[in-house]
């Protein structure tokens, strides 16, 4: 029995389709079950579950409307420069010094 040579151009891809299915196989064999990962990370699962609603549900429950200024504009004037309550400290130290 000869083996055709338009399949022998595609022994490597046998080779190697053949390696990894036994690989697979190995590690069905080895690996545990869904069931025993499921049962040893319920708990996980059910507190991430009920966070991602609780999250869903206070996005729809909370309203977003903005109200005064642009969003954050309030922080990055105060990462930017003097917060407000140290300038009016300042200006009222400079009136009591001129007593």
């Amino acid at each position: 029995m000869e083996i055709s040579p338009k399949l022998l151009k595609f022994k490597a891809h046998f080779v190697i389709t053949i390696f990894v299915s036994l690989v697979f196989a190995f590690l069905l064999q080895v690996a545990p079950q869904f069931i025993t990962i499921l049962t040893y990370f319920w708990p996980l699962f059910i507190s991430t579950a009920l966070f991602l609603v609780l999250i869903l549900v206070f996005g729809k429950i909370t309203p977003t409307e903005f109200y005064g200024d642009k969003e954050g504009e309030g922080i990055m004037e105060y990462v930017a420069g003097q917060p407000e309550y140290l300038e009016e400290s300042e200006t009222l130290e400079m009136k009591s010094e001129d007593f």
